[in-house]
C-alpha cells in the first residue's frame, strides 16, 4: 500500500486539481430546423447531418384500431 513520505499541502493538491473540472457542451444550430445540436453530430429532431438526410423521421403513425 502506498504510503505518502511527506504532506501535500492544500495549496498544492488544489493546484493539481485545477484541470480536472468539467466544460460546458458547446451546441450548435442545426442547418436545417434550428434546434441545437452537438457539433459532428445528427441533429435529433429532423435526422439531418450537414444539410444531408441521414436518419428517416417519421411525424405520424397510423394504427388500426384493431391493432391497438
Amino acid at each position: 500500500m502506498a504510503v505518502q513520505q511527506n504532506k501535500v499541502s492544500k495549496s498544492r493538491r488544489n493546484n493539481r486539481r485545477a484541470h480536472d473540472s468539467l466544460v460546458a457542451a458547446n451546441p450548435n444550430e442545426c442547418d436545417n430546423c434550428g434546434e441545437m445540436k452537438r457539433p459532428h453530430h445528427v441533429c435529433p429532431s429532423c435526422g439531418h447531418y450537414a444539410t444531408r438526410e441521414v436518419v428517416a423521421s417519421t411525424t405520424e403513425v397510423d394504427l388500426d384500431e384493431d391493432a391497438a
